[in-house]
């Protein structure tokens, strides 16, 4: 008998509705509905528009609905950190704002005027940025923003998505886990550092684990949708920690990336890696399946390339994928390098001057055209994830990572995936590229009973999907290339 879910994934730049069969060992998926996501700026501030999400996700459970299938569970995930404000009656208060407004800029510091900065890290192992949730409530706090002086409860995006589609308000551990006011030892909200920020901490709801089932489709959504009363499930609500559910490992010893606009890079920990060396790098614990620990690091990743883009298609050069491959392979390698994660890059006017002008500073030469651009890039990208991966081997982890897996949309990228693996030196496995929504599904099914341990969805996983493998090459020019690179950034 078949198992079928809907996986409803969001990002900062789309949002789909995935249905997913499981039916004799193998998973498939149809995309139901994609749409469009987007922020926007009002009387400068910048907000996520729930309601138009939520309306789009309801097109998308009606397209299931016309389908007469019969739907066992729902789940939701988004990007993390961006919070929204609920009434006592129930009611969203405001649109949340959106990790991308500078609001929050030099309110870190702010905030460590109060708890010092290594005293916050101590607590919750978070990797420092600016937007994460309790610099964003330590914002709103001293603004005296009306919708959270009268907020009930707080609900993370996908949180506030199962709210809508059931009534019922749970804060899921592994949204939660980006929030930096998680005791990751204790998996309970820290209320000292809430409190510090002027936050009551009632205002979060009951944490729960992947796999906790929230409630039922509303009684009007059941029939609007023609799904009936179906199981809403809080899945690993972080997007990264539903991807990082479905690598289908056969060791404990890998390495994740879930590569896209953000590179995400890591290894999986069965308990918190916090320390002076883990503060001093800046690495990050986030919440994972079965009380997991994903140990990461945050990598600016195709965000630099992606804006270049913008900016070039208004100067009338739009390139496809296709045509930046070609460009790419037409350059000369290693001659120009940067730090992908140097701030300059955050939110730069013009990405192309950006670059060029970390080059200046660090004595690199100027990209002359956009292939070398382009090269500079990927160049770039590839070296920091080996310098990741070293941090972690050298400081963090008692065994060797054997392979990278790189997951996501970014493992299609076979030309990166070939380099990242000529950097890295190790062997590397790309697939699933649709690891989001396959972790969404894969912990619905274990909610479901389908299968019972993490070990049993990957190995399920594994038989269903087809990876791509990767061998590392000329190791004496990579290695040169990057000796420069550690140079570099070191500065």
């Amino acid at each position: 008998m078949a198992f079928n879910s809907i996986s409803i994934d969001l990002g900062a730049t789309s949002g789909r509705v995935v249905l997913a069969v499981l039916e004799n060992g193998k998973l498939t998926l149809e995309e139901i509905h994609r749409f469009s996501n987007g922020f926007s700026t009002i009387a400068g501030r910048t907000y996520c528009n729930i309601y138009y999400l939520f309306d789009e996700i309801r097109k998308g459970l009606k397209k299931v609905g016309a389908k007469n299938i019969k739907i066992d569970s729902i789940g939701v995930d988004t990007w993390g950190v961006d919070i929204v404000c609920i009434g006592k009656d129930g009611h969203i208060l405001s649109q949340p704002r959106a990790y991308r407004d500078h609001y929050t800029d030099g309110m870190m510091d702010e905030y460590f005027k109060i708890v010092p900065k290594d005293e916050v890290y101590n607590r919750t192992g978070i990797q420092f940025m600016n937007f994460n949730t309790l610099f964003q409530l330590f914002t709103l706090k001293r603004e005296g923003n009306s919708s959270l002086e009268a907020a009930d409860k707080i609900l993370f995006l996908p949180d506030a998505f199962s709210f809508l589609l059931t009534g019922k308000m749970v804060c899921e551990y592994t949204i939660l886990s980006t929030s930096q006011f998680l005791n990751p030892f204790k998996k309970a909200i820290d209320t000292e550092l809430l409190e510090a920020a002027g936050i009551n901490p009632d205002i979060i709801p009951e944490v729960v684990m992947p796999g906790h089932i929230v409630g039922q489709l509303t009684p009007e959504l059941a029939r609007e949708t023609g799904l009936g009363p179906v199981n809403v499930i809080a899945v690993a609500g972080h997007d990264t920690g539903s991807a990082v559910a479905a690598v289908p490992t056969t060791t404990k010893n890998f390495a994740y990336l879930s590569s896209g606009t953000w590179s995400l890079i890591g290894v999986e920990s069965e308990s918190p890696i916090i320390g002076e060396e883990s503060f001093k790098e800046n690495y990050t614990n986030e919440g994972g399946i079965d009380g997991t620990t994903r140990f990461l690091k945050n990598v600016t990743g195709m965000w630099l390339l992606e804006q270049c883009r913008v900016l070039w298609k208004e100067q009338g050069r739009d390139y496809d994928y296709p045509t930046i491959v070609s460009m790419m392979n037409d350059a000369e390698p290693f001659v120009s390098f940067v730090d992908p994660d140097d701030p300059s890059f955050a939110a730069p006017d013009n990405m192309v001057e950006a670059i060029c002008s970390y080059c200046r500073a660090h004595g690199e030469p100027e990209p002359k055209n956009d292939s070398a651009m382009i090269r500079c890039i990927f160049d770039s990208l590839a070296l920091k994830y080996r310098n990741v991966l070293d941090i972690i081997n050298e400081k963090f982890v008692k065994e060797p990572i054997e392979v990278l897996h790189i997951i996501g949309g970014g493992s299609k990228n076979v030309l990166l995936n070939q380099m990242t693996s000529n950097a890295t030196r190790l062997r590397v496995l790309a697939g699933p590229a649709e690891a989001t929504t396959i972790g969404n599904v894969m912990i619905q099914a274990r909610a479901a009973g389908i299968v019972s341990t993490k070990e049993e969805m990957r190995a399920l996983i594994g038989s269903s999907i087809t990876m791509e493998e990767y061998l590392p090459q000329d190791a004496e020019v990579w290695e040169e290339a990057y000796s420069r690179f550690k140079a570099i950034i070191s500065e």
